[in-house]
């Protein structure tokens, strides 16, 4: 499997912890989105803007939306569910 730059990696840190992730392929958005964000004691909003998320980065591998609508559905999506200090990572 090949995995797709989608630009500039995104950088955020989770707010219980301080750790600091870095996801610079589409496919790593995904995986977070499926498995590994948060979703005890969300509000109602933020299930559904990753769920829009989710959509948004299925979208965009198969070609059907731009990667940047992408990139800013996760972006939203992960402020909402409480990372923090989302920022453009250096390489």
């Amino acid at each position: 499997m090949i995995e797709l730059n989608w630009g500039k990696p995104l950088a955020f840190d989770t707010a219980q912890s301080g750790t600091s992730y870095t996801i610079s392929t589409i496919e790593q958005a995904q995986y977070w989105l499926e498995e590994k964000w948060p979703t005890a004691d969300l509000p109602r909003d933020a299930g559904v803007l990753r769920d829009k998320a989710l959509c948004a980065v299925e979208d965009a591998m198969a070609c059907l939306i731009p990667v940047e609508e992408a990139r800013i559905a996760f972006s939203k999506a992960a402020q909402h569910a409480g990372f923090c200090n989302l920022r453009l990572a250096s390489r």
